[in-house]
């Protein structure tokens, strides 16, 4: 069979923190501007660290200059090291399962494309066992723009197995609007679950290719997304 291509999110696709990375955000606001923010005017699912910290910083009228942005995203991720053992995230439905079973099949070429920054996808997937399943990824180092992101995944594909994956031969998966728009718009097929803060209904007006509550069903989502 030809390889596949597939791109995971990592955030309410792969795993639930229990909001480490939220509570870490919150934790900045709080010792930077000596506020209790809920960040509720923030979008933070299916948004890059990147674009999240630039949001916080023009929100409080700080400078959106490259050391700003750098001085603060370094505080995060010391924060979100802190409170990922203490809290109880887990392995979302399926996802263990599936993973295992694809990752040992040649033409199944797992990655990510994630909003995380690298750093942060690797504390977040090695407490939960799953990054060495994955072979590279996109992240919000590359770009702050998430839709910047397919194109960085596709170049380290190609650099890493030797042929250039046509659109068609890509999968994007994601629970947010966002990761269905980025796949869009290199022309991915997208499979959307409904296991984070999106609704099913919300998730289905941006008319992704498939659509699951979530992955729980392993045979079934394998045999019809052919994986």
């Amino acid at each position: 069979m030809p390889k596949r291509l597939l791109l995971w999110d990592i955030d309410a696709t792969l795993i639930t923190t229990a909001g480490a990375g939220d509570k870490a955000l919150k934790q900045i606001v709080a010792r930077r501007f000596g506020v209790e923010d809920n960040l509720h005017d923030i979008e933070i699912a299916g948004r890059t660290d990147v674009g999240i910290v630039r949001s916080i910083l023009r929100k409080y009228g700080i400078a959106l200059t490259e050391e700003n942005v750098r001085a603060l995203l370094e505080e995060y991720l010391e924060r979100l090291e802190k409170n990922l053992p203490q809290l109880e995230g887990r392995i979302l439905p399926g996802v263990a399962e599936i993973i295992a079973r694809l990752h040992p099949k040649p033409d199944r070429v797992l990655a990510l494309l994630t909003g995380n920054l690298r750093r942060g996808a690797q504390l977040k997937l090695q407490r939960y066992g799953l990054w060495d399943y994955f072979e590279f990824g996109a992240f919000a180092d590359d770009h702050h723009d998430r839709n910047e992101l397919g194109a960085f995944a596709r170049r380290r594909a190609q650099e890493k197995h030797g042929h250039e994956f046509a659109a068609a031969a890509i999968d994007v998966i994601g629970d947010t609007g966002h990761d269905i728009a980025c796949g869009k718009i290199f022309g991915a097929r997208t499979i959307a679950v409904a296991t984070g803060s999106w609704t099913r209904a919300q998730l289905a007006q941006h008319q992704p290719d498939f659509l699951f509550d979530d992955l729980s069903e392993v045979e079934q989502v394998i045999a019809t997304l052919g994986w």
